[in-house]
């Protein structure tokens, strides 16, 4: 399915341009000036800065000239090195800049027909969620007739300096440019999912088990379209842009372009017997400026590579920027790395296929609880629960999920004296098989994993979780900030995410007949033990039935035992006191299942809310006969219907 793409300001390209051919002009943008409230509101360039178009900067000009390479462009006057990484990474895959660029070849200049050309030009980024279409003219700044910014080795190519002024007006300016992140970049131009990893923390430069996983997993990134981008984090500020003894900048973005086993033995025969070397593959923005370690480029490691091998590795010993390191000096000397993947959701592919679900959030602040949406992190434990909330189902036995949570880009706001990130991170709780309305207080439900709180546009988190519901809640550091946000949750089958809106049922025409709730329970079974070993059996398949009224759960059966582990949690809104809860205990088996015992609950607020070890019972009465076995369990009530 096409991807609908919204006009940036409403400006449509194609009716924007024929309208200039109609009356032979070139396209001006009323909405990005060719003057100095599109380049910077903070600071000024040395020197008179003019706006000219490609024709009058070189002849014959082009977007491409040999093809689109990474070696294209390089950073010109301002802090964007993030950006012009993300830049070279687009370039190595041309189904991803062939969704930002579209339709390049009618876009470019045609020497035969001239006419055809209307000074106008459109890219498409993923902004916010949605694919969006960005209309300029061809008007670039210059000083002294030369790019000021983001230009080509190539004269007359221009794809890179138009790019850089597109993704300036959907930011607003140019010096919103100044300083970013290369992943946020990336997502812009694909709609990847971004994930940050701190090479430190994870002691990748040290273990070499842990240093092999993520060679396989950047491996099998990059060979699945992802792009990888690198840096190196200052020790202190004034260490911004230094250089280490090997040639690294730190503080600066490289783009990773390669990367790759290789064989140091010579001959095919002699593959097995090899030795192999992890390597990757690296670009400088500059276009300049390499690592001069162990396999740079004129080292003399690369004397036990055959020559059919260098060129195959695509070798060069010019200062152009680029060049490779072996994968354990890349992890000893980059600290931060971020994976853009984007992750397969279509059906036709060999490839393991992820169900996606999306929904867009916001933390609105308002003075009554019930309202309000901006509740800070889980330190506010107060508030922490007016923060957005969303349930989800994970509908196997164990599942992988990723999540990505966004908050909505802050630099169009740099103009404004904000645009900083705010810091952002979500917690996910498992909660009641049957939790259908907003949690008010945490009782049962067990806080599984968090996200790291982060001021960065994107958090992200792969954990495996077991089958059951669970609750995701989003939410920015401080109570009170206000903000928008995209939740992004991958698995591996639907996971029917959405969010609890209501904090209690609603009254309906059934109210009438059956009455409106008037107590909530809430209990979680925490283990059965003891079950009787029928007949000499050597184990049981137990699981939990969990009844009230006409509602009733059932948990995931626990396999071959007679003493089970559950974390099986349930709610409900309870119109007849009269009715008890019912928790029963049966054996999963292949023809019939068998029942061995339950538990009888009246759900008092009286009643202890400790953990309790109940003796089960034969199905009747609560007084009915006991059986073999134990059932431990956490039971909360309360005549307030709000209060869990």
């Amino acid at each position: 399915m096409l991807a609908v793409v919204k006009p940036f300001k409403g400006q449509k390209y194609h009716e924007l341009k024929q309208a200039c051919l109609r009356e032979h002009r070139l396209f001006e943008d009323p909405e990005f000036l060719a003057g100095d409230e599109s380049l910077f509101f903070s600071r000024h360039l040395p020197g008179p800065v003019e706006w000219k178009r490609p024709k009058d900067i070189c002849d014959n000009p082009h977007l491409f000239v040999g093809g689109i390479s990474s070696h294209d462009l390089h950073q010109g006057k301002l802090g964007n090195c993030w950006f012009v990484a993300a830049c070279s990474c687009l370039a190595l895959q041309e189904r991803l800049w062939k969704k930002v660029i579209p339709k390049a070849k009618e876009q470019d200049w045609d020497s035969q027909r001239p006419e055809r050309y209307a000074g106008i030009f459109h890219f498409r980024f993923w902004h916010f969620g949605d694919w969006t279409d960005v209309v300029i003219d061809d008007r670039l700044p210059t000083i002294n007739g030369e790019l000021i910014f983001c230009h080509s080795n190539v004269p007359n190519e221009f794809w890179s300096a138009l790019l850089e002024k597109a993704y300036a007006k959907l930011v607003g300016c140019y010096e919103a440019l100044d300083g970013g992140n290369t992943a946020d970049a990336i997502t812009d131009f694909t709609g990847a999912v971004s994930e940050s990893i701190d090479l430190r923390k994870g002691n990748y430069g040290k273990f070499l088990l842990e240093q092999t996983k993520l060679f396989e997993d950047l491996l099998k990134a990059h060979n699945r379209g992802g792009l990888i981008s690198c840096s190196i984090l200052p020790d202190m500020a004034n260490e911004r842009q230094g250089t280490t003894e090997q040639g690294l900048v730190r503080g600066h973005a490289y783009s990773v372009t390669d990367i790759r086993k290789l064989c140091l033995g010579g001959r095919l025969l002699a593959f097995f017997k090899a030795e192999k070397l992890f390597m990757i593959r690296m670009r400088n923005p500059w276009g300049k400026r390499e690592w001069n370690g162990p396999w740079s480029d004129s080292s003399e490691e690369w004397q036990r590579v055959s020559e059919v091998e260098r060129k195959n590795m695509g070798l060069n010993v010019t200062d152009d920027g680029e060049f490779w390191m072996a994968f354990d000096d890349w992890c000893n000397n980059f600290t931060d790395v971020d994976i853009c993947r984007n992750l397969n959701t279509s059906i036709f592919t060999i490839h393991k296929t992820w169900e996606k679900a999306t929904v867009h959030g916001a933390w609105l602040h308002d003075e009554d609880p019930l309202i309000n949406r901006a509740g800070g992190c889980f330190n506010n434990r107060t508030t922490f629960l007016q923060n957005p909330q969303y349930v989800f189902n994970i509908n196997k036995e164990e599942d992988k999920a990723l999540i990505s949570l966004q908050q909505r880009d802050q630099r169009p706001y740099r103009k404004d004296g904000r645009g900083e990130n705010y810091i952002i991170g979500f917690e996910i709780f498992r909660v009641e098989l049957n939790r259908e309305y907003r949690l008010h207080q945490l009782q049962v439900q067990e806080r599984v994993v968090g996200s790291t709180y982060m001021d960065s546009r994107t958090v992200f988190l792969r954990t495996t979780l077991k089958k059951g519901r669970y609750v995701i809640i989003p939410t920015l550091f401080q109570p009170g900030d206000i903000s928008e946000f995209i939740l992004r949750l991958f698995t591996d089958v639907p996971s029917e995410l959405r969010e609890l809106t209501l904090d209690k049922p609603e009254p309906g025409c059934g109210s009438f007949l059956c009455g409106y709730p008037q107590r909530v329970t809430q209990l979680s079974v925490h283990s059965v033990e003891g079950l009787d070993r029928q007949n000499g059996s050597r184990s049981a398949n137990p699981y939990l039935v969990i009844k009230c009224g006409r509602e009733s759960i059932r948990s995931p059966v626990q396999r071959e035992t007679f003493d089970a582990g559950f974390a099986t949690q349930a709610i409900f809104y309870r119109r007849n006191l009269k009715e008890p809860i019912v928790v029963q205990v049966w054996n999963k088996k292949l023809l019939c299942d068998q029942f061995l015992g339950q538990v009888t609950l009246v759900g008092e607020p009286s009643d202890s809310r400790e953990l309790r070890t109940l003796q089960l019972r034969d199905k009747g009465a609560p007084d009915a006969p006991p059986v073999t076995g134990h059932l431990s369990l956490k039971v909360v009530s309360t005549d307030n219907i709000m209060e869990l």
